[in-house]
């Protein structure tokens, strides 16, 4: 009888995931303290909020781990028409925040089915290149695993919330490379892609995303021709985290973080918090635990007995690496601001128990990597 075999658990990963949510209930806290929102409502309730999520999410991940993995391939197909029934559910009947349609209420809490959404888009990629194994490699195969990335990641783009669409799209990539997709391929839907870019430029994309890629591209180019209103985020960003020098300002004692200069600061730019109040060596301590987490996905990628568990480890690692790069390359001012929140660090609770339930997958596979019998 195949069983469990618990040695085989990835206790680094689990390690990885407990420093990272320790550091992230911390900088949360600071980042909340004394904060408020556009309205000048406080942001202190999202700190317990925050608490609770993470539990949830635990409990998750707790049973994804349980869960044996193989069985979510013959679901692939209902959970990815649910999925896709969801996010075209948010255009119609969707609260806009931040300037996206993106959730959907439930009385006094609200559910973004884009961020369950990537994890449901690994599941039925993974099935589907599973069940064209021999052949996954072939035009029509790669094709339609990109039709099948292409209409959740369309319905997003039209929230519009362009930080997720990308997601997406690297979770397709990703996966593909995995799947066997030649260069050549690549390099043909590469130049396919343009014409589709420019269509979402002028038609899909609001003025404030233009605005954003817009004022990144001088950022590095002329930043002379930026308008200050416009790079404020950025810049408080950067100077929050070059006031954080080596060892910070002290959790609590940050002067951009505590005095409210930093906006949104709890979740697209708390690795400012970071930096101003864990210094340099904090910031460097959050970035080895995300690349030692990548690095678990990748090896238990490595050692999964199937195409089909291999495909699954590396879409929670592109969810994983892509939110990573983005959040902390936009704080940073080396790439545009998207929006993405920082994996276990940022708040909210759709992301934290997707990204938690993400982890329990990735330990379903490395658990089931052998043949065991008792």
């Amino acid at each position: 009888m195949e069983t469990r075999r618990w040695r085989d658990y990835n206790w680094p990963l689990l390690l990885c995931v407990a420093v990272l949510l320790i550091i992230g209930v911390l900088a949360l806290y600071s980042a909340t303290l004394t904060a408020v929102a556009v309205n000048g409502a406080p942001l202190r309730t999202i700190f317990p909020r925050q608490i609770v999520y993470i539990i949830i999410g635990l409990g998750v991940m707790l049973l994804m781990t349980i869960f044996d993995y193989r069985l979510l391939s013959s679901l692939a197909r209902p959970i990815y028409i649910g999925m896709i029934g969801l996010l075209a559910a948010v255009l119609v009947i969707g609260q806009v925040s931040e300037g996206a349609q993106s959730w959907i209420a439930f009385g006094e809490r609200t559910f973004q089915p884009s961020e369950a959404g990537k994890l449901v888009l690994v599941v039925a990629l993974a099935a589907y290149w599973g069940r064209y194994e021999d052949r996954r490699d072939s035009w029509p195969v790669q094709l339609g695993g990109l039709l099948i990335a292409s209409a959740p990641m369309l319905l997003v783009l039209l929230q519009p919330d362009l930080g997720s669409a990308i997601v997406y799209g690297m979770i397709w990539l990703v996966m593909a490379w995995g799947a066997g997709v030649r260069w050549q391929q690549l390099l043909l839907l590469a130049v396919l892609a343009l014409p589709a870019g420019y269509v979402a430029w002028e038609l899909v994309l609001d003025d404030y995303q233009r605005v954003r890629l817009l004022t990144f591209y001088y950022l590095l180019v002329d930043p002379s021709k930026v308008d200050f209103n416009a790079g404020y985020n950025v810049i408080q960003a950067l100077s929050a985290i070059s006031a954080g020098g080596w060892v910070g300002a002290g959790l609590t004692h940050g002067l951009f973080s505590q005095g409210n200069y930093v906006p949104v600061q709890h979740t697209d730019f708390i690795f400012a918090v970071v930096g101003e109040e864990l210094g340099f060596l904090g910031a460097l301590v959050l970035i080895t635990f995300e690349g030692l987490l990548l690095w678990q996905s990748l090896t238990v990628a490595g050692r999964s007995r199937d195409l089909f568990g291999r495909l699954l480890a590396l879409g929670v690692f592109a969810i994983i690496f892509t939110h990573v790069l983005i959040n902390i390359g936009m704080n940073l001012s080396v790439l545009p601001v998207t929006g993405l929140p920082l994996p276990f660090i940022s708040a909210g609770g759709s992301f934290m128990i997707t990204i938690l339930a993400g982890v329990g997958l990735l330990q379903s596979v490395a658990l089931r990597r052998k043949r065991l019998a008792f």
